[in-house]
């Protein structure tokens, strides 16, 4: 069990860890000889039976509150110091609200310097603390009136203490990948860089490979203590530090986090449940700069609340906290708030998605998603994440901002449905999953009936019509499920209705014969239709319908009205283009003109032609190739 001290500078924090555990956690100079802490404090707790108490003791003063908050987060229980003489003083009250926001719920009081007052002072000061801890969600916790100087209390508190340490743990859940928060790094003379920390998540052993901070570095973990104790193995809630190789001191820094490489992400962005201060002295206005402290780490950040413009105190919302540098946090990790001057603190809550998208953040269908992240249970969020996403959950997204190394539950969380890529699948709820394909249908007949000529659709163009914000793996998927079902027809990445047929009469396949090696031999400069009726001594309404029918078919490309290229030369132009974005990154109209030794004119029919089947996609004054685009130069159809 992790006990984190708090309150007000000189309450004694320090000297009551002392006369519990033996230990004293000032260890600089500096704090030795100014009598107060700075920097966080470490010290155990063995019972006789194995139970053991980590204790992280802060500092107290109000410049320090940074430094309290980086020891605060992972603790179990709070012990609150309150000197009997002083009573509740700034700070005090500061730090019960920061444990609170950070969703600390089990606390203890200890009524220090009990020694130094009567019993009418010593009641008074209780009842102070009973009213600051039911506002902060404490109230009934146990208090105990020591003193670390004549020794009342403190066996009493010790006791109590090692009996909350031997209260059952759940087990540790296997599919969590490890994460620490690191709190303090420094050298050791013959073992080389030394990292400790809180266990956030999941299990260490020694020769695992660990992800560190967002540089992204990896090292090996040497050795491991855990609880002051070297040990094969450290879980989470316990006090661990980590011999690592592979990187030296100057590489990480408190606030950086260890973590599996399976699960170590990097974010400026997060979508979280956020709660005013019931003490704020002002309401949280949407676009304050504010101190973001999460983990260890501490960032400036721009508070966007999605559905209110102003949250008063005591009142919760979904909001977005967009950093003004790169940090880590996962799903269900707390965070704190201060002011941009850091002397307040205003607000906490809970991570529910890192991946925080920049555009649509407020959009109903975000706001339905964020309240799934809210739900208790893996298996309850994917479901109701799908059913609150038309367009599929990212699985691979989804483990990852929760840290999670796999998903135990599966995909048997109610009836989802697992598409894409086996790398990197999407979920989809059923129901959305059968809409997609009837909306895929509906987009067909829709599209048949404007372009009777085409022979169908790139399915690229098509997604980008109907689905703009869908994966194009998952878009794909549901025109495959469609196609081996034979409600859709395909040809190479373009798709049709089975009854939009492209089947040609005898006498129209009799002109198509003589048709198309005059169109083959125009490569670049085909003719035009009228020359062709003219060539060939046929109407021109004749020529149309059978080279309509020779597109739908594949052999032949629409580039303009009454303009069909034949499929080997669209194939070459498409190479020519692919070429150019290869080199240059993009595909300009000049060059691609001098490559294909055609007009400028014709240049741009060609590249605005390719732009609707989907191979490129205008930027600025070039063309990029689009990674989705149509496969032309295997077996492509006409659009």
């Amino acid at each position: 069990m992790i006990v984190g001290t708090a309150g007000h500078v000189d309450h004694g924090k320090t000297a009551l860890v002392r006369a519990l555990s033996g230990t004293d956690t000032d260890r600089l100079p500096e704090e030795r000889r100014r009598g107060i802490s700075i920097e966080l404090g470490y010290a155990f707790l063995a019972g006789e039976d194995g139970r053991a108490v980590g204790f992280v003791d802060v500092p107290g003063h109000e410049r320090l509150v940074r430094t309290m908050i980086a020891g605060a987060t992972g603790i179990e229980t709070l012990m609150l110091v309150v000197a009997a003489d002083d009573g509740v003083m700034p700070q005090t009250r500061e730090h019960v609200a920061i444990a609170s926001l950070l969703g600390v719920r089990s606390a203890v009081v200890a009524l220090s310097k009990r020694d130094r007052v009567d019993d009418l002072r010593a009641a008074a000061v209780r009842a102070q603390v009973d009213v600051l801890l039911r506002g902060g969600g404490f109230a009934g916790v146990p208090v105990f009136e020591t003193s670390a100087v004549a020794g009342c209390g403190v066996g009493a508190l010790r006791a109590w203490l090692l009996e909350q340490a031997a209260r059952p743990v759940a087990a540790a859940d296997a599919a969590v990948g490890f994460r620490m928060p690191v709190d303090r790094v420094f050298t050791l003379r013959g073992l080389g860089t030394v990292v400790t920390g809180t266990v956030a998540a999941g299990g260490i052993r020694p020769g695992d490979e660990v992800a560190l901070g967002i540089r992204g570095r990896r090292a090996r973990v040497r050795g491991v203590h855990a609880q002051g104790r070297e040990a094969a193995f450290a879980c989470a809630g316990q006090r661990c530090a980590l011999n690592l190789v592979g990187i030296d001191t100057q590489d990480i820094s408190r606030g950086d986090w260890v973590a599996d490489p399976a699960v170590a992400l990097v974010t400026d962005r997060l979508d979280v449940a956020l709660t005013v201060w019931t003490g704020a002295d002002a309401p949280l206005r949407s676009g304050t700069l504010v101190h973001l402290h999460v983990g260890a780490d501490d960032a400036l950040a721009r508070v966007v609340l999605l559905d209110s413009d102003v949250l008063a105190p005591g009142t919760r919302a979904l909001a977005q906290l967009v950093s003004q540098r790169p940090l880590s946090a996962w799903r269900g990790d707390r965070f704190v708030l201060r002011d941009a001057g850091a002397t307040r603190t205003l607000a906490g809550g809970t991570v529910l998605d890192p991946f925080a998208p920049a555009r649509h953040r407020a959009a109903r269908q975000r706001l339905d998603m964020l309240g799934a992240h809210a739900q208790p249970g893996r298996c309850a969020q994917l479901r109701a994440l799908a059913a609150a996403a038309p367009d599929g959950v990212d699985r691979t997204a989804f483990l990852r901002a929760g840290g999670l190394l796999d998903a135990v539950e599966g995909d048997a969380c109610g009836s989802l449905v697992r598409v894409g890529p086996p790398a990197r699948p999407w979920l989809l709820d059923a129901g959305h999953w059968r809409a997609l394909g009837d909306e895929i249908l509906a987009g067909l007949a829709a599209l048949h009936e404007r372009e009777p000529e085409a022979s169908g659709a790139d399915a690229g163009r098509l997604r980008r019509v109907l689905r703009p914000r869908m994966a194009p793996a998952v878009f794909e998927a549901a025109v495959e499920a469609l196609a081996e079902d034979g409600r859709i027809a395909r040809h190479a990445a373009f798709v049709r209705l089975p009854a939009h047929a492209a089947a040609l009469s005898e006498a129209q396949e009799r002109l198509a014969q003589r048709m198309l090696p005059l169109i083959a031999a125009g490569g670049f400069e085909p003719p035009w239709v009228r020359d062709l009726a003219a060539a060939l001594d046929v109407p021109e309404t004749t020529a149309r319908a059978t080279l309509a029918r020779l597109a739908r078919r594949g052999d032949v490309y629409p580039v303009i009205r009454d303009l069909y290229y034949h499929a080997r030369a669209v194939e070459r132009l498409a190479a020519i283009a692919r070429g150019l974005a290869g080199a240059h990154g993009e595909v300009r109209a000049g060059e691609f003109r001098d490559a294909a030794g055609i007009g400028r004119n014709r240049t741009v029919q060609i590249l605005e032609y390719f732009g609707r089947l989907g191979l490129l996609r205008r930027v600025g004054p070039g063309h990029r190739l689009r990674a989705d685009g149509p496969a032309l130069g295997l077996d492509a159809a006409a659009a």
